[in-house]
């Protein structure tokens, strides 16, 4: 009968070939996903300034990073779903939907952004803080009726991650997601109501001094 030593040794020459490839997968598409990430955010940042062009270009990057990332994986599920792919998908998708409500276009597709359903809901719903940082910056501007279509979207997307029912494994933490979604619409419903009754009570006083003039 061989010794241990000997039948382990090919056994672990396999256990360390496995591990080598999926060590040198991760390797690759972990900075691949931490620049489409960042390009993700950068782009929200553009969107903001309205600087759609720079947005689109960082978004289209960052879809060739995830693209590669996914490359990289497409042998190794298990390091796939490790959490970091998921996180800059989410990112990405975000991205893409900020842009799309904002400057008025349709809403993308998890097929068309290559993203999970729970990667994209997820970003969907993060969405919904950067639509209240849109609308605030458009309400301090007086544009109030503008202001309520970002809130009907903003209200739309919630409408919608409140009917997903299942667990939080299965839809990456979505409930977490919607419930700080509904506590953003509250407080910019809240907003844009007290805004819309301040106006129209200077609009009141404005057309009673006139009379008394």
């Amino acid at each position: 009968m061989d010794d241990v030593a000997s039948q382990l040794e090919p056994i672990m020459d396999a256990a360390n070939a496995v591990f080598g490839a999926k060590n040198q997968a991760r390797e690759r598409a972990l900075p691949l996903c931490r620049a489409a990430l960042r390009h993700s955010a950068n782009a929200i940042r553009a969107v903001h300034r309205q600087d759609v062009a720079k947005a689109e270009k960082l978004i289209g990057e960052a879809r060739a990073m995830l693209d590669d990332a996914r490359d990289a994986l497409s042998e190794h599920p298990d390091i796939y779903h490790a959490g970091f792919v998921h996180d800059a998908v989410k990112e990405y998708v975000e991205a893409c939907t900020t842009l799309a409500v904002i400057a008025g276009r349709p809403l993308p597709a998890p097929d068309d952004l290559a993203a999970s359903p729970a990667a994209y809901l997820n970003g969907l719903g993060e969405t919904v803080g950067e639509l209240r940082r849109h609308l605030l910056d458009r309400l301090r501007k007086g544009d109030v009726e503008y202001c309520e279509g970002i809130l009907a979207a903003m209200d739309d997307i919630y409408g919608v991650l409140v009917t997903v029912d299942y667990p939080e494994a299965m839809t990456g933490g979505l409930r977490r997601t919607t419930d700080a979604t509904r506590g953003i619409l509250e407080r910019t419903r809240g907003d844009l109501t007290v805004s819309v009754r301040q106006r129209e009570l200077e609009r009141k006083l404005s057309e009673f001094q006139e009379r008394m003039d």
